[in-house]
Formats: structure tokens, C-alpha cells, sequence
């Protein structure tokens, strides 16, 4: 994160600070009025339930949904400064197996960068990512089952564990929560985990951060999914070639490890301003890679052109971005795969990355 002075800027100004002071007072009662907004459209939203003549059955799934989400936000709101990886995988696969290993290893990979490493909470490659990253970098969000529910020995206990009801509340907090996701072999729920993944970012319902299915060492399970996505809907036209781009396939830790943290190299993260998105980055790109980038990727614009430039005003509320430099365009919010060979570009400093990433 950016370190963000709060007197910056303030030189020619009488009164030491006190502007700049007062300017953040003006923000935070913004901020807390935009708060109290949103929790009075919930309370309305919770009276006209009464109004429709809703049922009990369906007022106890709003209910429990709601408190379920609340506390899940309240677990995640103190860590929501460090970066996470989400990890997806069978709750059946044994301990000496290679992807438990693997699982194991990435854990540990991962929470030596001081990542912490998000898991189901349960036995099997849950448990080995939560092995491999030891109990202080590792969180949970568990699912109540008749079988397989009890929580790990690593995290059991923690106050960063978190007991579910529903499978749609747990997967929003998987995803919405993480700056990475990584798929080990499972069964039908790492599938539908996965792909709903993959939906979520090839549809921009979930800002891009990086996928990787990884195998064990010389594994083929999703070796397997990749060659029927490349053979049954990218053959048939049911996606686009770029859609690829959205996911890294592997067999390697190391590989997989290098894959998230290459993501951030550069890219720190994006917000749509209106009709602009605009990417926040570590360091300003180079201008002939500024040129290029504008030769390669206009496919991607609704108008206009990629411009650099500092925080839009709308953004004067993430003190935490406030110096990095910024590449805004008019982006048509459906060139996902396109949109991240950009970022793939702007972190590596060429157009390699999108030479080197191959379509079969």
C-alpha cells in the first residue's frame, strides 16, 4: 500500500494543517452519512417484507443470510489491509497424496509473502493449505453439512474461522475477500467453485485477480478441464480465445506462487469512475509502452484513448491509492480476457505477455 502523508500539499497554507484536518472531517461525515443511507434502505427493504405478506420460510433465509454475511464481514473487516488467496479442493483428499502435498506447500509459499490463505476450513486440501500457512495466516469459512463439517485442527478455534449455513453466503465471502483464487483437485463442489469463479470474471461481476488451477506434479485433472475447454466451447465459439487468458494452468508451486504475485508487480487495483475504469498502479508506465498499449488494445475502448494521470476526485475518499499513478480509459465491460493481457503488459513493462500467452 501506498504511504499516505495527510499533510501533503498543505505548503502555503496558514493555520499548520488545519485545512487538510478539517478537509478530513468533511470526508468522514460524508462517509458515515453514506453509511447511515445504505443501513436505512436495508431497514426499509426489511419492512416492505412485511408489506408483500412474505413467508416465514423465506423471512428466515433473509434472516439467517443477512446475520451470516454480517458476522462473516466483521471477521474479515480487520484483515481486509492483507492480501488473501482463496483455496478450493477436495475435503477427501488424504495426507500423503501429491496434491495434499502440493496444497501444503502453496500454503506455505504463499504465507511466507505474509498472504493469508483462505480455505473451507475442513480436512483434505483445506487442511493442507492451512498446514502448509500455519494458524496465524490462515482464515476459514467452514459449511454446516451432516458430514464432513468439523473444522480443521489448524484453524479450529480461531477467530478467523467462520461456521456457514448456506453454500451462496460462503461463496460470495470466498470471493469477495480474496486478491487470488487457486483450484486443486476436487469434487463437485471445487468444480462449481471454480467455475463460478471463472463466471464471475469473465462477466467483470468480479474485478480480475488471478486464477490458477493447479495440479499435483505431473497431475492431469485440470489438464483435463482445460483440454474440454478448449475442445467443447472454445472450438464451438462459446467463449472467445482471450477468455483463456482469465486462468493460468500449472502443474508447479512455484510457478502458481509466481503467477499471483506477478498479478500485483505493477497492477494494484481498479474502480470504475462512471464510465471510466481506471487501474491504479505502482509505477507509471513507460510512455512507449503508453503507445503501444494504445495500438494494441483499442478494441477494448468504447472511445477515446488510455490516458495517464493522478487519483480522479471521485477517488479522494482511498487515501491509501492516493499517489499512485493512474491508466484510465472508457473500457466496454466485456473484453475481460482482453483487459487482462493488459494488466499482464503493464506489470511485466511489454507486449510479450500477450505474445507469449498461446490460444490452442
Amino acid at each position: 500500500m501506498a504511504n499516505f502523508n495527510p499533510e501533503a500539499g498543505d505548503a502555503g497554507h496558514d493555520g499548520g494543517g488545519s485545512l487538510p484536518l478539517a478537509s478530513e472531517q468533511v470526508a468522514g461525515d460524508v462517509r458515515q452519512q453514506k453509511i447511515h443511507d445504505l443501513v436505512q434502505l436495508i431497514k426499509e427493504s426489511a419492512d416492505k417484507l412485511a408489506q408483500d405478506g412474505s413467508s416465514r420460510g423465506d423471512l428466515k433465509l433473509l434472516s439467517r443470510a443477512l446475520r451470516e454475511l454480517r458476522y462473516a464481514f466483521k471477521v474479515f473487516s480487520p484483515y481486509r489491509r492483507m492480501r488473501k488467496v482463496t483455496v478450493f479442493g477436495s475435503a477427501r483428499t488424504p495426507s500423503g497424496d501429491p496434491a495434499y502435498v502440493q496444497a501444503e506447500l502453496f500454503g506455505r509459499s504463499m504465507a511466507a509473502h505474509d498472504w493469508l490463505v483462505v480455505t473451507g476450513a475442513a480436512s483434505g486440501i483445506m487442511e493442507a493449505g492451512h498446514r502448509g500457512a500455519g494458524r496465524a495466516h490462515s482464515m476459514g469459512l467452514n459449511i454446516m453439512l451432516p458430514f464432513e463439517q468439523e473444522a480443521n485442527p489448524i484453524i479450529a478455534g480461531d477467530q478467523k474461522l467462520v461456521h456457514m449455513k448456506y453454500f451462496f453466503t460462503r461463496k460470495l465471502m470466498f470471493v469477495k475477500e480474496c486478491d487470488a483464487v487457486v483450484c486443486l483437485p476436487g469434487g463437485f463442489g471445487t468444480l462449481d467453485e471454480a467455475l463460478e469463479v471463472l463466471t464471475l470474471l469473465q462477466t467483470g461481476k468480479r474485478d480480475l485477480v488471478p486464477l490458477v488451477l493447479l495440479d499435483a506434479p505431473g497431475g492431469d485433472y485440470w489438464q483435463s478441464f482445460h483440454a474440454f475447454v478448449v475442445h467443447q466451447l472454445r472450438r464451438r465459439a462459446l467463449i472467445s480465445p482471450e477468455d483463456l487468458a482469465i486462468y493460468r494452468l500449472t502443474d508447479d508451486c512455484p510457478e502458481a506462487v509466481g503467477e499471483i504475485l506477478d498479478f500485483y508487480r505493477v497492477y494494484h487495483s481498479m474502480r470504475y469512475v462512471k464510465q471510466k475504469l481506471v487501474l491504479r498502479l505502482r509505477e507509471a508506465p513507460h510512455p512507449l509502452l503508453l503507445a503501444a498499449i494504445n495500438q494494441q488494445f483499442p478494441d477494448i475502448l468504447t472511445a477515446g484513448t488510455f490516458e495517464l494521470r493522478g487519483p480522479l476526485p471521485e477517488e479522494k475518499d482511498e487515501s491509501e491509492v492516493a499517489e499512485f499513478p493512474r491508466l484510465v480509459f472508457r473500457f466496454n465491460r466485456r473484453s475481460l480476457g482482453r483487459l487482462r493481457l493488459l494488466i499482464d503488459c503493464l506489470n511485466h513493462g511489454s507486449l510479450s505477455p500477450v505474445e507469449s500467452r498461446a490460444f490452442p
